[in-house]
């Protein structure tokens, strides 16, 4: 479990781990970025209690660096990934190793359950598991089990990381993604199985969400620049409505100055159309039933574009410009409310 100011989540988290039943031997190895929220003292007294908690530390503060070293310290056959802002369901390692010997897979993941305590994250939550939201990706919902593109977190077998290498430490964001391509490129298989669910707290605020889809899509772009098509077709549609956006204002400002007029004005103004198609869309999701109260159906208006177009623009930036030495900065700093 890579760790970063995560006081608010990471007791829970650590809870949901050590509370998993197995008839074979388990550690929790928390992989301590340097964090400023008292996240490490608390680590530090959780792994006083507890025999079975081991800490590593992970100055850089990168997740694959984070990983990496809590595998190269761990001591068993089996790596389960763990983030600290989720909690596992009962039975959830059990079921996994299970599957993966079942299956003769190299990786298992399940279903990502976003949860929320406030009208603002109940209504980012709603949208992560909407493929609305993200996109209709497996582990956002899915319900038919079978071979993977990726798996979220990850039940891995420890022969094969070592096999093909362990985490890419260059990749910032989309590390699983590209460990997952690896894996599958050797040979091996991803397992989907939607009986495996984790509970995930999304961001608590609108920033830290806009900072957080922003560096997941820079390194989406950068994986395009290093797969390109290997990525699905759906990673294009936050850019296409950053662009869409983008050529709208220019059609508006050119219909506005008198630069467009005429027939050429009314063919331009078919821009328009998925725009207006996409604020009925948004409109449409917020009014659904079970939208929550009208402070969350709020919220919903302005979290899905928030969502789709911080993830645009960064991804048009790791395109252009590659993602240099993005970060998801909505981790650093934070100051959250503790869970109940």
């Amino acid at each position: 479990m890579p760790v970063l100011n995560e006081r608010a989540y990471l007791e829970h988290a650590v809870a949901s781990v050590l509370q998993q039943r197995l008839d074979i031997p388990a550690e929790l190895v928390l992989a301590l970025g340097p964090s400023t929220d008292g996240t490490t003292e608390l680590a530090q007294r959780l792994a006083s209690e507890d025999s079975r908690i081991r800490l590593v530390e992970n100055p850089a503060a990168h997740i694959p660096v984070g990983l990496n070293a809590a595998i190269r310290a761990s001591r068993y056959a089996t790596i389960i990934r763990v983030d600290a802002h989720s909690e596992l369901s009962p039975g959830y390692a059990a079921r996994a190793i299970d599957t993966l010997d079942r299956t003769d897979s190299a990786n298992v993941g399940g279903v990502m359950h976003a949860e929320g305590r406030t009208p603002f994250q109940r209504s980012v939550a709603r949208l992560y598991n909407s493929p609305v939201g993200l996109g209709g990706g497996a582990y956002h919902g899915g319900s038919q089990e079978g071979e993977a593109e990726s798996a979220y977190l990850g039940v891995m077998r420890r022969s094969v990381l070592e096999e093909v290498g362990l985490f890419d430490e260059s990749i910032r964001r989309g590390e699983d993604w590209e460990l997952n391509l690896r894996i599958r490129q050797a040979g091996h298989r991803v397992w989907f199985d939607p009986e495996l669910s984790v509970t995930y707290w999304p961001r608590e605020n609108w920033l830290r969400l806009a900072r957080q889809f922003r560096a997941t899509g820079a390194w989406r772009g950068e994986l395009v620049r290093r797969f390109g098509r290997r990525n699905g077709i759906r990673f294009f549609a936050p850019p296409a409505l950053v662009l869409l956006v983008a050529l709208a204002l220019i059609v508006g400002v050119l219909q506005a100055t008198g630069v467009l007029s005429g027939v050429v004005s009314l063919v331009a103004s078919l821009v328009y159309l998925p725009l207006a198609i996409y604020i009925l869309l948004d409109v449409a999701v917020a009014l659904a039933p079970g939208g929550g109260g009208i402070r969350q159906r709020l919220w919903t208006l302005l979290v899905m574009p928030t969502m789709h177009l911080s993830w645009g623009l960064g991804f048009l930036g790791g395109v252009l410009r590659g993602a240099g030495d993005t970060v998801d900065a909505s981790r650093l700093g934070t100051r959250n409310t503790p869970l109940p």
